[in-house]
């Protein structure tokens, strides 16, 4: 009984490995983009979700992105960036490396998040997040001369050259190890997005003998 239980065990665990390595299609499910960009720290897997505080899928995707983020071993390492398309957008993006350069991004996330889709607030001008950054204790000194600072606008160009080398036609788009590109269009939702995430991060575990 045990020799044909260990003998179904490797029968199905090999359907499973070719059902896994059939999931999900190049250029189907995903894109790989011609060119890889740069990672932050190369000895891990980065996943990068770029994003818009505005958008309101970006708003739907974040409670799943951050659960799938908490499950996620110690190789890889969980990314947010900005996406940069127009003058609020940009004016979000300095709030975002503002509010990380504050070290008040894990308390400051969330709520910018909800005062653009819930309060339906515009935060689109420096003063406006004078006020709110004011309100969860920073106070306007601080605020503007972080908000001013080359750093955060440093990383505000960054964060646009990365957008365009990864070729994002939308948020929240998730793109991994710098070289795969996965969108809600092409995954087919954005809970599949995740799934597609997981797998290729998997793959390249794979390809590095991990």
């Amino acid at each position: 009984m045990r020799l044909i239980a260990a003998t179904l065990a490797i029968v199905f665990g090999l359907v499973g490995s070719a059902f896994a390595e059939d999931a999900f299609k190049e250029g189907v499910h995903y894109q790989k983009l011609a060119q890889k960009v740069a990672t932050v720290d190369p000895s891990k897997i980065e996943v990068t979700e770029v994003f818009w505080y505005g958008c309101g899928h970006c708003y739907t995707f974040e409670p799943m992105l951050q659960s799938w983020k908490a499950e996620q071993a110690e190789d890889v390492n969980v990314v947010q960036l900005p996406a940069i398309w127009n003058g609020p957008m940009e004016v979000h993006a300095k709030a975002f490396f503002t509010a990380k350069a504050l070290n008040k991004l894990d308390t400051l996330h969330q709520p910018l998040f909800d005062a653009l889709n819930s309060q339906r607030a515009r935060l689109d001008n420096e003063q406006a997040l004078v006020d709110f950054f004011e309100k969860h204790g920073v106070s306007e000194e601080d605020f503007r001369k972080t908000y001013r600072s080359f750093g955060v606008v440093s990383q505000v160009n960054i964060a646009n050259s990365k957008a365009r080398g990864y070729g994002i036609t939308g948020t929240p788009e998730v793109i991994v190890d710098g070289q795969y590109r996965i969108s809600a269009r092409m995954a087919g939702s954005q809970e599949k997005m995740l799934q597609v995430a997981d797998f290729l991060v998997e793959k390249i575990r794979n390809s590095q003998g991990s």
